[in-house]
């Protein structure tokens, strides 16, 4: 039997303000506004979906694993101007991560990384079941595997 598991998406009000700054605030904070100009290729990490094209998304970086451990991360995300935060029932898999090769990161309570591997996201849920049956395996991340880019999280549902 398969694991129970959920996807969380980035919660579309921690970047709601930054729709309303100008181009050089946004710069001024390292982030920038960029229109789509093809799918896939911007995929919004609050919808968990690719921004079509001529759709507006800033690109900013965002620290993606906040916690007192080694493994604390950081690296850059999209954010469609219209997002709203996406939520899953428990084993759906978000359609953005299916046509991807994915990284899959498992941690601890610790925030420790205690396993990982490198999946087509068509074979995500064989890999996600694979990490979470290490009990001591807490939550996984999912990151784009070629640029590293972080996707979102994965909970025991």
């Amino acid at each position: 039997m398969a694991t129970r598991f959920r996807f969380t998406a980035l919660a579309a009000e921690t970047f709601a303000p930054l729709h309303a700054l100008d181009d050089a605030s946004l710069r001024a904070r390292g982030m920038r506004r960029m229109v789509a100009d093809e799918k896939p290729g911007f995929p919004c990490r609050v919808s968990l979906v690719d921004a079509e094209p001529g759709e507006t998304v800033i690109l900013l970086p965002y620290v993606h694993h906040d916690v007192d451990s080694p493994y604390r991360g950081s690296g850059p995300i999209f954010v469609r101007e219209a997002a709203a935060t996406a939520t899953f029932a428990p084993g759906e898999v978000p359609a953005l991560l299916r046509t991807r090769l994915l990284s899959l990161r498992a941690y601890d309570r610790n925030a420790m990384m205690i396993g990982c591997e490198v999946v087509e996201g068509r074979d995500l849920e064989a890999a996600i079941d694979r990490q979470f049956a290490d009990p001591s395996a807490a939550y996984l991340h999912v990151h784009n595997a070629r640029p590293g880019c972080f996707n979102c999280a994965v909970e025991r549902a």
